[in-house]
């Protein structure tokens, strides 16, 4: 009995910082101006404006997670491969940027893109003719894999790294090439990892206004972007609440899907 309390700061933290502002956004998300009870804040995301900005978001977070799980597959198996003090190094540089200023980083890669900027210029010494990256979804898609690429790299890694090597082994000796190793044994037992990594880059992904404002000069509006202007422009409170607890639903619905045809894989169920 004892052992409970110390889960008490614990407790404390999830109902002061969790808990109290989703309740504080929530009254805010069904009242109005005038304190009244309404669903149109909630509503407000089917309007055309606020609709194109959350299939621009799903589009950008779908395509940002596809391509993280297709680089960090092979990033994790060469990790594997390496051995305990080389692999520890080599987690240490995939991990070193994320110690930089976030805002630091994504502006560095504004310089990169930018017109004038180092990518153009490494193209002209070849020949090619300079690529108009600045303010295009292009960028913004380069710059949400680049910041998001190691939470996908990270869970993928340490799933795999959980893999029995007799399990390998044993695929091998029965004639198994690597790509059928991979397709057999690797992916569906690293699929947890996977599952991790999705939840970890495709919400923040959907949800991020930062890198669109630097990276899409303004002019590509995610969902994040739209609900920021609410809440520090416009001053409707209200509205960007709205706007906030029907995206965050929308996420909960898809991830609880995801994770309900995951176990239904397994042979077990959530529900």
């Amino acid at each position: 009995m004892k052992r409970k309390y110390l889960s008490t700061p614990y407790i404390i933290w999830v109902i002061g910082f969790t808990i109290l502002p989703l309740v504080t956004i929530a009254a805010s998300a069904f009242t109005d101006n005038d304190d009244a009870f309404t669903w149109g804040n909630i509503l407000a995301i089917l309007e055309p404006i606020n609709r194109q900005a959350l299939l621009f978001s799903l589009a950008i977070a779908f395509g940002c997670t596809l391509i993280c799980i297709l680089l960090a597959y092979p990033a994790a198996l060469v990790l594997k491969s390496f051995r305990l003090k080389r692999k520890g190094f080599t987690i240490f540089l995939l991990v070193l940027p994320m110690w930089m200023n976030f805002i630091l980083r994504i502006l560095a890669w504004q310089m990169i893109l930018s017109k004038n900027g180092i990518l153009n210029f490494l193209l002209g010494k070849v020949g090619i003719a300079p690529l108009a990256l600045s303010n295009t979804w292009i960028a913004l898609m380069i710059g949400m894999v680049y910041d998001f690429l190691p939470y996908m790299i990270l869970p993928i890694f340490n799933a795999i790294s959980d893999i029995d090597e007799d399990l390998i082994e044993a695929a091998r000796d029965l004639g198994a090439d690597s790509g059928t190793v991979f397709r057999k044994v690797i992916f569906p037992l690293s699929m947890p990892g996977m599952l991790s990594g999705i939840v970890m880059v495709f919400v923040p992904a959907m949800t991020s206004f930062v890198i669109a404002d630097i990276l899409g000069g303004g002019k590509l509006q995610l969902i994040g972007n739209i609900i920021e202007q609410e809440f520090v422009k416009s001053m409707n409170w209200h509205l960007g609440a709205g706007l906030s607890i029907s995206l965050m639903l929308l996420v909960i619905v898809g991830l609880a899907f995801t994770l309900r045809n995951d176990m239904e894989e397994r042979g077990t169920t959530i529900w």
